[in-house]
């Protein structure tokens, strides 16, 4: 039999959020790419909750905005609610979060994918890996094809022997009966690859139409919708929104859980994987937290041409004969009916600590992973690292740096890091708390932080680029004009600082002393303030806004910043020999070999290497020069 050869620059295994961010990045970059697909119906789906952003996973939005890829503008298109969370606390933790009509959203991917030059899109198994002398050279098909390739891209997801369970009912299919990726595994462990067992689930699918929405709370979107994207002209996705509502568990539903907490494969052994501890199922919430009496439900709709609703907040593996019987205890589902069950799902994955921070195997060069493979969860979560892998095996390529952000540039930086060089033995979530540097790392500032980087790669084209640039002048020059702007004690200053509860001045001040106070703010002032340019736009305002008030707060967590940047700096030779460290205990020693840490900052994040260790490591490396 003739067996067929095709030529690429680089392969990215599966076409989920990482894969087609992986792609995107690659071929916009100037290479041919091909990306792998068990189905093309299946590109960029969202199996999970039909939403993007969300409590920090917003922020990673934002930040793959920033570096060129696609998801926030996707979402733009293709959203059908949005709402921004956390308005009542400080920016560090807005979170911009929106529903997405899930076919829509498929569908608009794919059609971006489809006009990208240069970008192969091919449904085929990709079962094996082909490695000569620690360089990846291609991938094989089931089929036989071989696919040359001098860069490869791991992103399966979820489909990785994957296996559906609830009840006794178990099945070897990738998520929403798609077909699973069952040979790859083999390959992967063949060469030396560790593999793990993770799980996850989701919740049932009601008919809308048999549930009663006059017993939940209408929980509707912003009346002025904010854009994920930089780019996105918010006048342009201002429109009429669907709601969401909100609902609770009671006590008949989690003594129907309990009293059946023995037919749960959770529970009774034939779930092997570790399943996520921040999206708890049904029956973990009601074991766990037995001194609730209620749990948060949202119903939320999966898109404008369907009536399958969502039970955020009720995922579980239960059989289907007790969720039916759970479903109908909750206010408003009394009648529903499931439109699909909801199923936990296995599937191998890997120690992401076998990466570099490029995400790129230690072992095999040229060969890169990234996503829920790496043993994250997440929409959002596998697109910014698809995007950091497509980045770095273009890079890479072309003979330039690889990009690697830090813990004090993007929650990118965080993510990456903690996945590399923390020891997860869990699916990993984005939040939050995760980040030191929050004041700093906040969602609306993240094209100042990272557009340039995106100019300097390749992706951020000069036009937009030039345009940031102007925007960022603006927010300069306005926020030191308020630096710079007295106003008196006149009548109008007096009403108006009445107005606001605020103060009466004893004598002159500025609009920044002004806007510092806390019931005052940049578009409080615009009537002591003449002066102002009627062509300032929004975001610019609300970019002044924050700068002034928080001032104080942003320089002292920027001094943080550059302690932090001195060890990030102190870098560690790649090829360095632990055993010749003196002093060090063994279990540093095993940990430093296992990880690699390419800094002396990396190295003092890493379990079981104490701050003594550190200070060995650097005198050793001191005396080495």
């Amino acid at each position: 039999m003739l067996q067929i050869e095709e030529n690429y620059d680089i392969a990215v295994i599966g076409a989920g959020h990482a894969g087609v961010e992986a792609a995107l990045a690659s071929a916009r970059l100037g290479f041919e790419t091909v990306m792998f697909t068990v189905s093309v119906d299946s590109i960029a789906l969202m199996p999970c909750n039909p939403n993007i952003g969300g409590t920090s996973k917003g922020h990673l939005v934002r930040e793959i905005d920033a570096l060129g890829g696609e998801m926030g503008k996707n979402i733009d298109k293709t959203f059908i609610q949005s709402r921004m969370l956390n308005v009542s606390k400080g920016p560090a933790v807005h979170s911009l979060r929106a529903q997405a009509d899930k076919q829509w959203y498929t569908r608009e991917m794919r059609k971006t994918l489809e006009a990208q030059p240069r970008l192969t899109i091919r449904q085929a198994e990709v079962s094996r890996i082909l490695v000569e002398d620690g360089k990846v050279t291609g991938v094989a098909t089931l089929a036989g094809t071989v696919f040359r390739a001098r860069a490869v891209i791991v992103t399966t997801g979820v489909y990785l022997n994957a296996r559906c369970i609830y009840g006794e009912v178990s099945e070897y299919t990738g998520p929403n009966g798609l077909k699973a990726a069952n040979h790859l595994s083999d390959s992967l462990k063949e060469l030396g690859i560790e593999l793990r067992r993770f799980k996850t689930g989701t919740p049932a699918r009601m008919d809308g139409s048999t549930i009663d929405y006059s017993k939940m709370q209408e929980q509707k979107g912003d009346r002025r919708i904010v854009p994920f994207s930089f780019e996105t002209d918010p006048a342009s996705i201002q429109k009429e929104q669907v709601s969401c509502w909100l609902t609770y568990t009671n006590e008949e539903t989690h003594r129907i859980i309990r009293e059946n907490i023995d037919r749960s494969p959770l529970f009774s052994g034939d779930i092997k994987g570790t399943g996520p501890r921040y999206c708890p199922s049904i029956e973990d919430k009601v074991v766990r937290f037995s001194d609730k009496d209620r749990h948060q439900v949202f119903i939320e709709p999966e898109g404008l041409y369907t009536h399958e609703m969502y039970v955020d907040g009720m995922s579980s593996s239960l059989p289907e004969d007790v969720q039916y019987a759970m479903y109908r205890t909750v206010p408003g589902l009394e009648h529903a009916k499931i439109v699909r069950n909801a199923y936990a799902i296995e599937y191998d994955c890997i120690d992401a600590q076998q990466l570099k921070l490029t995400l790129e195997f230690r072992k095999i060069s040229g060969l890169y992973a990234a996503g829920q493979f790496c043993g994250s969860s997440g929409y959002e979560e596998a697109a910014a690292q698809g995007l950091i892998a497509g980045i770095n095996a273009s890079m890479k390529l072309q003979g330039r740096k690889e990009l690697v952000l830090d813990r004090s540039q993007a929650y990118i930086g965080v993510l990456i890091d903690d996945l590399v060089t923390k020891e997860n033995f869990e699916p990993y979530r984005m939040m939050t708390a995760r980040a030191e540097y929050r004041l700093h790392l906040r969602q609306d500032n993240a094209d100042q932080r990272l557009t340039a980087i995106g100019h300097e790669i390749g992706l951020i084209s000069d036009e937009r680029y030039a345009r940031f640039l102007a925007y960022v002048a603006q927010v300069d020059h306005e926020t030191a004009r308020m630096e710079e702007t007295f106003v008196g004690q006149t009548p109008e200053t007096a009403a108006l600082l009445e107005k606001y509860g605020s103060t009466p001045l004893k004598s002159g001040a500025t609009l920044a002393e002004l806007i510092r106070r806390p019931e005052l703010s940049y578009e409080a002032l615009a009537p002591l303030d003449p002066d102002r340019s009627a062509d300032i736009s929004e975001r610019a305002a609300e970019q002044v806004n924050i700068r002034i008030k928080y001032a104080g707060y942003i320089e002292r967590q920027m001094r943080q910043v550059e302690q932090f940047r001195k060890m990030e700096k102190r870098l560690i030779p790649e090829d360095i020999d632990y055993d010749e460290v003196p002093s060090l205990r063994i279990e540093a020693r095993q940990k430093l070999m296992k990880i690699r840490p390419a800094s002396i900052g990396q190295a003092s994040r890493i379990a079981g290497v104490s701050p003594a260790d550190v200070s060995v490591l650097l005198v050793w490396l001191s005396r080495k020069g």
